[in-house]
């Protein structure tokens, strides 16, 4: 039963990781790339459906990103989704596809996303914490119940202190690897 909470545990902690390593590379690092745009919701037939479902998209150099739609009336829709986004992009739309040229970072600008990293690292620590909390207090009803040992209940708490740790260290070093990243020049 408490190897099954701590499987468990792990399971959903590693989800949140993959949830975060997602999150970084919506964050642009002066670089082109695809995962960038894929996943902007773009409203069009009166629903959103992210990019990557309504265009094929490519990276034909470092600095350049290609959004064709599958559907030229679609054009419009994509641009405007682009144009209100977080990116601060101008699309550049030439009636059958988007452009999007990646100007280099300014030093304000990866200050400023190297604080958007920190934020979102953050956000990422506390539901690693808030999963150590809710396992806790299962096991903490489980030894209430009499389905384990005080003993077991101390053991376990160990355990997943550890786990805890473990995957704090692994957004550690994903924030840091993305910052030296937005930092690179």
């Amino acid at each position: 039963m408490v190897d099954e909470l701590l499987s468990d545990m792990r399971e959903r902690m590693e989800q949140s990781i993959k949830a975060l390593q997602n999150d970084f590379d919506t964050i642009r690092t002066g670089r082109a790339n695809s995962a960038l745009v894929e996943r902007m919701p773009v409203e069009c037939y009166g629903a959103f459906s992210p990019l990557v479902q309504i265009a094929s998209i490519s990276v034909p150099d470092a600095q350049a990103i290609l959004i064709r739609p599958y559907n030229p009336d679609d054009l419009t829709a994509i641009e405007r989704a682009i144009s209100t986004s977080e990116l601060g992009i101008n699309p550049q739309n030439d009636g059958k596809q988007i452009r999007l040229l990646i100007p280099p970072l300014t030093e304000e600008r990866r200050r400023d996303l190297t604080k958007q990293v920190g934020a979102r690292a953050e956000q990422g620590r506390v539901a690693i914490r808030n999963i150590r909390r809710d396992v806790i207090s299962d096991l903490r009803d489980m030894e209430s119940e009499g389905m384990i040992t005080e003993d077991d209940l101390h053991t376990s708490r160990t355990d997943v202190q550890k786990g805890t740790e473990e995957f704090i260290d692994t957004i550690e070093g994903l924030a840091g690897a993305k910052v030296d990243d937005i930092m690179t020049l």
